[in-house]
């Protein structure tokens, strides 16, 4: 047969679009051509794969080979396409691969020389979109069968050489790999708990509000006062991912290259914290052609940690607006516009000062502080609902053995009660947690009477309060409405959220 066809995926951002790979061999000196938007990993692949034909003891066809890849308009990246065009090359070829029984299979595959198949980046979202258009079945590299194997409806195999697929496609025959996989989720890292945090009754109180509601955080304090250590706590006072928010969890992980292999399923919110050197590129992502995920897409659903955070370039903590307020992130290349999910819960932390000394030792003018944090942007800061200054930790609570707080699971249960009972009053809509919510759907769906919201409006005629801050006091209020158990925040709610925005009443707004 002198044309065959077999199919692969194509991926932007997390959008899967299936790919005909056609070979015709024609008249003409021996050679190949490609055609179809290929970039160079593509276009390299014709090498890879020529070797790994021979390699396999399979025919090479000695004619003119020409391989489009369809649709045309559509770039194509990575090597996922190298089994494909083997698949295709070999059935227009030879009659050891019928090209028939290729129409029903979708192929993933980086091939080795020796025609070894490698595992490759983004299996799960590729899965899915093949079931989506249609297909039943589908073959990977045996390296992410597992990841593969998350998809339902789809009968995945996991092969590790080319000729492991002549024997599926013309015999039936497949040997199921073993697989190194501990159970979905584990992890060989011990659990952090709050109760190793030495004092800060007002940071506890603040990470679980945060977790809560979803309610993004800043935390302002001298080094040693526990910053770092209740950020990294807040992952988990967060609930597990539900089922569909875990595949979409991994789905952003296996594009960027970053699932471990022996954990195929995220099903516990991620925690990001990038260095201080960190490009704008490493954060929101981007790379050159399609752009990939940066740290704030990998944090979806979990929570982004940047410590020392006025150290951060200022257009690093700017580009992450866009994302803060939508929930997503579409970054424009050359190649296409790839979209990433990126609703994750900020954190921020910093200290007072450049030299972070503190105490008397402290030699920065009071100018150099103002400037030190003025390097949080207004728009920015306007944009975290939660800003908590801690203080120093005193000897007693660090060597206090009994007086610690309360641990992570207690803390974590409330929040899981709570984001019940959000979830219950958002039933119907298109938001889970208090701070998904649009501030006009929120004061026009749940409003509050004005001798509840006093004191935060005259916080807003004041200027004490910006319209977005004003909204994120409501916000917070509704979250601890629902730790409190109550049906909706009275005075003392709207008082507290006030008090963790960083706005302390004045006494007339107490006196009113």
């Amino acid at each position: 047969m002198a044309l065959a066809r077999a199919f692969s995926v194509a991926l932007v951002g997390l959008e899967a679009h299936v790919v005909e790979v056609e070979a015709d061999l024609g008249q003409g000196l021996p050679g190949l051509t490609l055609v179809g938007l290929p970039d160079a990993a593509v276009a390299e692949s014709r090498d890879r794969v020529r070797a790994a034909v021979q390699n396999s003891g399979l025919q090479w066809p000695l004619r003119r080979i020409t391989l489009g890849l369809s649709p045309a308009s559509l770039p194509k990246r990575g090597s996922a396409f190298d089994l494909a065009i083997a698949a295709a090359i070999v059935a227009a070829g030879d009659e050891e691969l019928p090209a028939a029984a290729l129409t029903d299979l979708v192929l993933l595959g980086e091939l080795a020389l020796d025609g070894g198949i490698r595992p490759v980046r983004g299996v799960l979202p590729a899965v899915r979109g093949a079931r989506d258009a249609g297909f039943r079945r589908v073959v990977v590299p045996a390296g992410n069968l597992a990841e593969a194997r998350l998809v339902d409806g789809v009968e995945s195999y996991g092969l590790r050489r080319l000729t492991d697929l002549v024997r599926l496609v013309r015999h039936g025959e497949y040997d199921e790999p073993e697989q190194d996989v501990r159970p979905s989720g584990g992890s060989d890292q011990p659990a952090l708990d709050l109760v190793d945090v030495a004092g800060q009754p007002l940071g506890r109180s603040a990470v679980e509000v945060a977790a809560a509601g979803g309610h993004h955080l800043f935390l302002l304090g001298p080094p040693g006062s526990g910053k770092t250590m209740l950020a990294e706590r807040l992952p988990g006072l967060l609930p597990p991912l539900s089922r569909e928010e875990a595949l979409e969890v991994t789905s952003v992980h296996s594009v960027a290259g970053a699932l471990p292999r022996a954990s195929p399923l995220v099903e516990h919110p991620p925690f990001q914290d990038p260095h201080h050197g960190a490009t704008v590129t490493s954060i929101v992502g981007g790379g050159s052609g399609i752009a990939r995920p940066g740290a704030a897409s990998l944090a979806h659903r979990g929570v982004l940690f940047l410590d020392e955070a006025p150290e951060f370039p200022r257009g690093v903590l700017d580009a992450l607006r866009q994302p803060l307020e939508r929930g997503s992130l579409s970054i424009r290349r050359v190649g296409g516009t790839a979209t990433y999910p990126a609703r994750f819960t900020l954190v921020l932390a910093a200290n007072p000062c450049p030299c972070a000394v503190d105490g008397e030792g402290c030699t920065c003018s009071p100018r150099a502080r103002r400037a030190y944090l003025a390097r949080l942007s207004g728009p920015l800061m306007d944009r975290i609902d939660l800003q908590v200054t801690l203080p120093r930790v005193t000897r007693a609570e660090v060597l206090a053995e009994g007086g610690r707080g309360e641990p992570s699971a207690d803390v974590a249960a409330r929040v899981a009660q709570a984001r019940q009972r959000a979830l219950h009053r958002y039933a119907g809509t298109p938001w889970r947690a208090n701070a998904d919510v649009p501030p006009v759907e929120l004061r026009r769906r749940w409003p509050l009477p004005r001798s509840v919201t006093l004191h935060a409006d005259e916080a807003l005629d004041s200027g004490a309060l910006t319209a977005r801050g004003y909204d994120r006091v409501l916000r917070i209020a509704w979250t601890l409405a629902d730790l409190a158990q109550v049906s909706a925040p009275g005075e003392e709610q709207v008082g507290q959220a006030l008090l963790l925005r960083g706005v302390t009443p004045r006494p007339a707004w107490s006196a009113a």
